[in-house]
């Protein structure tokens, strides 16, 4: 890669563990990069300096781990390397879009997978590579799954959340019948939770 290449990743999608980023906070030391971190409940974003630019990484928390996701312009070729490697290692996703002169060449990455190459150069359009079939059903019914889980356990603790208000109220007013609607309906939660996290 060359350093006057500018690479931006559109619609990237990488899910992580806390091992992961510390790891990636550990090897970007090693090559030389100036960054800090900072996190929340929700958020963990890591700030790498490259010359004058700053490049904030963000890691949404999920249920179970972490998860990158959005559009970043990356003008460094290292940290740009640093990027195909992430998406090939955690078969994630994303649009990759390389611009060099008065060139842009399109990667479409599913899974770690390039999936289509375009080229456009002026007016001019080539599809360079398609992956055919594009998905098969296996690979869908992952996909969906993995995100309604998620979409389903992130509604769970909401309404746990919600119940053991319900519940902290109830135990303030003293209304036993109150408390143990409650438990009841903390302990089905739960019992949803645990088999979608499984």
């Amino acid at each position: 890669m060359n350093k006057s290449y500018e690479v931006e990743y559109c619609n990237l999608e990488l899910r992580f563990d806390r091992r992961h980023i510390q790891q990636l906070i550990r090897d970007l030391i090693q090559d030389g990069y100036s960054l800090y971190w900072s996190e929340n409940e929700s958020i963990f974003i890591i700030s790498v300096r490259t010359g004058r630019k700053l490049t904030k990484l963000r890691f949404q928390r999920l249920a179970k781990g972490y998860k990158l996701a959005g559009d970043y312009v990356i003008k460094d070729a290292k940290l740009a390397e640093w990027f195909e490697k992430l998406i090939g290692d955690l078969r994630g996703h994303a649009v990759v879009k390389r611009f060099k002169d008065r060139q842009i060449l399109i990667e479409s990455i599913l899974f770690g997978e390039v999936i289509r190459l375009v080229e456009i150069t002026g007016v001019e359009h080539r599809v360079i590579f398609q992956k055919g079939p594009m998905l098969d059903m296996e690979r869908v019914a992952e996909l969906l799954a993995s995100q309604s889980a998620e979409q389903q356990i992130e509604s769970l603790q909401k309404r746990l959340d919600e119940e053991l208000d319900h519940l902290y109220d109830a135990m303030k007013s003293g209304d036993e019948q109150l408390i143990e609607d409650c438990k009841e309906k903390l302990r089905k939660l739960r019992i949803q939770l645990i088999q979608l996290e499984w």
